[in-house]
C-alpha cells in the first residue's frame, strides 16, 4: 500500500523553482518506501510546506500585479488633459466648470490640482490643466539646466525631437500661449495637413486636442493671461491711490501740525480742527473708494473680462455721478485748506470758515444731484451685491480677476461688496461730522455758526428725502418683480361685476406687501401674498412659481373705500376687514405675530384715510384712458431718452470747443433748455428768444450760440445766459414745448 505522497507528483520533472535552492529548483524528495523512516516522512512534509508557501507567494504576486494594472487603468481613465480626476460628492448648486450647468452628486469629478469640478461626460472637453502645465514646464527647465551644466563639448546626444516634440518645436508650430488664445481652428481641419504625414504621434495628439476643445482652451488661456497682463497698470493705479492724501496720513489734526503750532491754539479750536481734519480725511478715503470701483473694478471688467456694460453698471451703479459730486466737494475742501496754510509752512493750517462750502454742497442743484444719485444707488444696493455673488459663484474668469486685483494691501479691505457698502454709508456720516463741528464752534463767530446750522438742517432734510425715495424705488422694483411673476392670463371678477386684469396694477403704487393667512369657511388658513396699493388690497396665491388670483368664496380684490379694520377678540394675531359693499363682506386674516398684525393694521388704516374717490380713481380703468396712459408713459420715456441724448450732445460740443480753442471749456452744472409752444403765445415767445439770441451774438465779446430744437411736453421757466452781460427770462407756456439747447462755440 502506498501513501498519498508516493503517487504521480514525484514521478515527473519538478514544476516549481525556488530562488534559495542551489540549482534554482525546489528539490524533489525520494519516494517513501513501505518501511520509510521518520526522517523521510519529515523531509516529505517539509517539501509540501515549501510547495504551499511558493503557491501562496505566487498567487499574492499575481493578485498584486492585477491590482496595479487595474489601478493604472483607472488612473489613465481619470487622467485627461493633464487633470487627475477623482469622484466627489457635491451639492445641487455646484456648477460644471466646462458647461456651467448644475452637477448631480453621482457624476461629479474633481481635479485637485486646479480645483476644477465637472460632469463625467465633460471630461474630454475641459482644457488642459494649467497648474500641471506649469509644473511640467518648471521640471523641463530644471532638467534642461542640469543637462546643460553636466554636458561637455565633446559629448553628443540624440535630438529629443526625433522621439517626441520638444517645447520649442511645439511653440514654433502651435505658437506661444498668448498667440494660441486667438487661434481659430475648425474641428474639420485635418491634423495631417497641419503637421504633415510624418509628424510625430505626440504632436498629432497635441494638435488634435487643440482642435477638439479650442473654445474651452481659449477661455482657459484668457484666464491664464490675466496672470501677467495688466499687473503693471493696477500697480500704478494703487500707487496713485496711495499717493492721494499724503498730507492727511496722520490720525488727527493735532498730530499732523507741528507741536509748537499746536500749543498756540485753545482746546475748543483744537477739537474743531480735529473734526474738520476728519471730514477732509474721510472724504479723501471716500474718493479713493470711488476710484477703486472705477479704475480697478469697472475698467477691468469692461476691458479685460469683456463684460457687458449693462451688467457692470448694474453691479456698480451711478459711479460717474458719484465721482463728479465728491470730486467737486473734495476740491473745495482742499482749496480751503491750502488757503488756510500758515505763512511759511506746508503742514500747519487752521480752517476758520467752512459753513459756506457745506451750504453750497447741500443746496440747489448739488442737493438735487446728491438726492437722485444716492437714492438710485442705495435702492440698487441689494441687487448689485446679489449679481456680484452670482458671478463670483459661476464665472471662473470673474473669480480669477477678483482674486488677482485683491492681492494688493490697499484692496484687501476694498472688495466689491465692501466698496458698495462704504458708498451707501457715506451720506449718513455728514450730519454727525457737521454737528460736531458746530458744537466746537465758539459763539463769537455767529456767521460761521449760522452757516453750519443751515448746512446741518439741509443735510438732514436731504437724508430724509433720500430715505423716502429709496423706499419708493424699492417698492417700484418690488412691484416690477411681482408683475413679472404674475400670470398675465389670470383675471378675476370684482364686486361691481367688472373684470380685473393684472394690467390694472401698473397704474397703482405699492404701499405695503407681505404674507398673511386667510381663514376660509372650512376653518383652514391659506397663506396669501397681500399687496396694499393706492386704493385696493390685492390677494395673490403662488402656484408653479407664478402668482395667480386665488379662487375662494370672496373676491381677491378688496376696495379701500370706507374699509373697516377691527381686532379679533381673544386672538392677538387676527384681524377683520369689513368692506363697504352691499351686502358687506368680512375677511378674516391672521399674521405671523402680534407686531406684524399691528403693522398691517396701521398701514391699512393710513391707506384708507388717503384713498382717492372712485370719480378720481376708478377701480377699473376704461380702455381709452388706459390707452392714453400708456401713450403718456411712452412719451415720458422718449422725453427722458431725448434729454440724455441732448446732454451727451452738449458735452461733445463742449469738448469740441475745448479742443479747437485750446482752452478749458465752461461746463455748466445744469444744462439749459428752451422750448416752443403750439398756442397763440408761441410767436411771441419765439420772437423773444430769437431777438435775445441775436442780441447776444451782436454784443461785443459775444459767444456764437448753437441751438437745437425738439418738441417737448413739459413747461418750465429758465434764465438763459447769452453772454457775460445779457440774461433773458422766458416764462413757461401751458402747451407742449419745443426743447432748445444751446451752448457757446469758441
Amino acid at each position: 500500500m502506498l501513501f498519498p505522497w508516493q503517487h504521480a507528483p514525484f514521478s515527473g520533472e519538478p514544476i516549481f523553482r525556488h530562488r534559495n535552492s542551489a540549482a534554482g529548483r525546489l528539490l524533489k524528495p525520494k519516494p517513501l518506501a513501505a518501511n520509510a523512516s521518520l526522517a523521510s516522512v519529515i523531509q516529505l512534509t517539509d517539501w509540501w510546506t515549501r510547495v504551499s508557501v511558493v503557491f501562496l507567494v505566487q498567487n499574492k504576486e499575481k493578485e498584486r500585479l492585477r491590482e496595479r494594472e487595474k489601478a493604472a487603468r483607472e488612473r489613465e481613465a481619470r487622467y485627461t488633459n493633464g487633470h487627475l480626476f477623482t469622484s466627489l460628492t457635491v451639492s445641487g448648486t455646484t456648477l460644471c466648470t466646462a458647461c456651467n450647468k448644475s452637477i448631480t452628486a453621482k457624476e461629479a469629478l474633481s481635479c485637485p490640482t486646479c480645483n476644477a469640478t465637472i460632469h463625467n461626460r465633460c471630461r474630454d472637453t475641459l482644457p488642459n490643466c494649467a497648474k500641471m502645465k506649469q509644473r511640467q514646464q518648471k521640471m523641463t527647465l530644471m532638467r534642461n539646466n542640469v543637462t546643460l551644466r553636466s554636458k561637455t563639448p565633446g559629448m553628443r546626444e540624440r535630438p529629443s525631437s526625433a522621439i517626441y516634440p520638444s517645447d520649442s518645436l511645439r511653440q514654433s508650430l502651435l505658437g506661444s500661449r498668448r498667440g494660441r488664445s486667438g487661434l481659430s481652428l475648425s474641428k474639420s481641419v485635418s491634423t495631417n495637413n497641419i503637421a504633415g504625414e510624418d509628424s510625430p504621434l505626440g504632436l498629432r495628439r497635441i494638435l488634435s486636442q487643440s482642435t477638439d476643445s479650442l473654445s474651452f482652451r481659449n477661455r482657459a488661456m484668457s484666464v491664464e493671461s490675466l496672470n501677467d497682463d495688466g499687473d503693471l497698470y493696477y500697480t500704478s493705479v494703487l500707487e496713485d491711490l496711495e499717493l492721494e492724501g499724503q498730507d492727511f496720513k496722520a490720525d488727527s489734526w493735532s498730530m499732523a501740525v507741528d507741536s509748537s503750532y499746536l500749543q498756540t491754539h485753545r482746546k475748543n479750536v483744537i477739537k474743531r480742527q480735529d473734526v474738520i481734519y476728519e471730514l477732509i480725511q474721510t472724504e479723501l478715503h471716500h474718493m479713493r473708494t470711488l476710484h477703486i470701483m472705477d479704475r480697478v473694478f469697472r475698467q477691468g471688467m469692461l476691458e479685460e473680462l469683456q463684460m457687458e456694460p449693462s451688467v457692470v453698471n448694474t453691479m456698480l451703479p451711478c459711479l460717474d455721478q458719484l465721482i463728479r459730486i465728491h470730486s467737486h466737494f473734495l476740491a473745495q475742501l482742499l482749496l480751503r485748506r491750502n488757503l488756510s496754510l500758515h505763512p511759511g509752512s506746508s503742514r500747519n493750517f487752521t480752517i476758520h470758515q467752512l459753513g459756506d462750502i457745506l451750504v453750497e454742497q447741500f443746496s440747489d442743484h448739488w442737493a438735487d444731484d446728491i438726492r437722485k444719485t444716492y437714492a438710485e444707488f442705495c435702492s440698487r444696493h441689494l441687487k448689485a451685491v446679489k449679481l456680484y455673488k452670482e458671478l463670483l459663484a459661476r464665472d471662473k474668469r470673474f473669480q480669477f480677476f477678483i482674486r488677482r486685483v485683491s492681492r494688493g494691501p490697499l484692496l484687501r479691505c476694498h472688495g466689491v461688496q465692501e466698496c458698495i457698502l462704504l458708498v451707501t454709508q457715506r451720506i449718513s456720516k455728514y450730519p454727525v461730522l457737521i454737528q460736531r463741528i458746530l458744537d466746537n464752534t465758539t459763539g463769537n463767530d455767529e456767521e460761521e455758526a449760522s452757516s453750519l446750522a443751515q448746512a446741518l438742517l439741509m443735510i438732514r432734510e436731504l437724508l430724509s428725502s433720500i430715505d423716502q425715495q429709496v423706499k419708493e424705488l424699492e417698492k417700484t422694483q418690488r412691484m416690477q418683480e411681482i408683475q413679472a411673476k404674475l400670470d398675465q392670463r389670470t383675471e378675476t371678477r370684482v364686486r361691481d361685476g367688472g373684470l380685473f386684469k393684472p394690467a390694472e396694477l401698473l397704474r397703482r403704487s405699492l404701499l405695503h406687501e407681505g404674507t398673511l393667512f386667510w381663514k376660509t369657511p372650512g376653518s383652514r388658513l391659506k397663506d396669501i401674498q397681500v399687496l396694499l396699493m393706492t386704493d385696493i388690497l390685492v390677494f395673490l396665491q403662488e402656484k408653479d412659481q407664478k402668482f395667480i388670483f386665488p379662487c375662494l368664496d370672496k373676491p381677491p380684490v378688496l376696495s379701500l373705500q370706507n374699509l373697516i379694520v377691527r381686532d379679533i377678540a381673544n386672538q392677538e394675531r387676527g384681524m377683520f376687514l369689513i368692506s363697504d359693499s352691499s351686502p358687506p363682506e368680512m375677511y378674516e386674516f391672521h399674521a405671523a405675530n402680534k407686531e406684524d398684525k399691528n403693522v398691517w393694521m396701521r398701514h391699512i388704516q393710513q391707506a384708507v384715510s388717503k384713498c382717492p374717490s372712485r370719480e378720481e380713481f376708478p377701480l377699473i380703468e376704461p380702455e381709452h384712458k388706459a390707452h392714453l396712459r400708456r401713450l403718456k408713459a411712452d412719451l415720458q420715456q422718449k422725453d427722458q431718452e431725448m434729454l440724455e441724448l441732448l446732454q451727451e450732445r452738449v458735452s461733445l460740443f463742449c469738448e469740441l470747443a475745448e479742443v479747437t480753442s485750446g482752452q478749458e471749456a465752461l461746463h455748466f452744472p445744469v444744462t439749459r433748455y428752451m422750448f416752443r409752444a403750439d398756442t397763440p403765445q408761441a410767436p411771441r415767445a419765439e420772437k423773444l428768444l430769437l431777438d435775445a439770441t441775436a442780441e447776444g451774438n451782436a454784443a461785443p465779446g459775444h459767444s456764437r450760440m448753437y441751438t437745437h430744437t425738439h418738441t417737448h411736453t413739459r413747461t418750465h421757466t429758465h434764465k438763459f445766459l447769452l453772454n457775460s452781460g445779457t440774461v433773458r427770462e422766458a416764462s413757461s407756456l401751458d402747451a407742449p414745448l419745443r426743447l432748445t439747447c444751446w451752448f457757446p462755440l469758441r
